[in-house]
């Protein structure tokens, strides 16, 4: 089986790198001991839409590494969501779904990825109070609510979502060690 691993972290402002280099290296050694065969793309570095689009397409499970920015993915992981994942059609979709001949077939239905699985490892400065409490700043939707865009971005394509790995606290009260071990646990279970 072959795991695709894509770094979105980019520096800017006081947003350092290390933390989501450091947890990507760790999904690759966890990943590689269950006999995944790891590629690894670090979008700053530069990527070919071309390859990506490949790695995908061959990959079994596809996990995105990223830092939270204003309450989101920082720009460069939806600027390659929409290079890679347009030039997808007849790879990743056959089209929406849609059908004028069966009325049946629904909107999102048209996804050529099934046998895919992907999964977000997102690291973010707020506390996991702030996305659970009804009256926390994120109303009480979680984490798997505000990324509910990158969700159906995937099941568009056919891709199972695996439930999202978020360290939290990382400027104001950083536990990597916390956060490393809490990692290897969600990569075994999920993956």
């Amino acid at each position: 089986m072959q795991a695709l691993l894509i770094n979105g972290s980019k520096k800017f402002g006081n947003d350092g790198t290390r933390l989501n280099a450091t947890l990507q290296s760790v999904a690759k050694e966890e990943l590689e001991s269950k006999g995944y065969k790891v590629l690894e793309t670090i979008i700053d570095k530069g990527y070919k839409v071309e390859e990506e689009l490949k790695k995908i397409a061959d990959s079994h499970l596809i996990i995105y590494q990223m830092p939270a920015w204003w309450m989101g993915e920082p720009w460069i992981v939806k600027k390659y969501i929409d290079e890679v994942y347009l030039k997808g059609v007849s790879i990743l979709f056959a089209n929406d779904g849609r059908s004028r001949a069966d009325e049946s077939l629904k909107y999102g239905s048209g996804g050529l990825a099934r046998d895919k699985r992907v999964m977000l490892s997102v690291t973010w400065n707020a506390p996991k109070e702030a996305f659970i409490e009804s009256r926390g700043f994120f109303e009480g939707v979680g984490v798997e609510g505000v990324y509910l865009h990158l969700r159906k971005a995937h099941e568009f394509c056919g891709m199972e979502w695996l439930p999202i790995f978020m360290c939290n606290d990382v400027v104001k009260n950083p536990q990597v060690r916390q956060y490393i071990s809490e990692y290897k646990a969600h990569l075994q279970r999920y993956c």
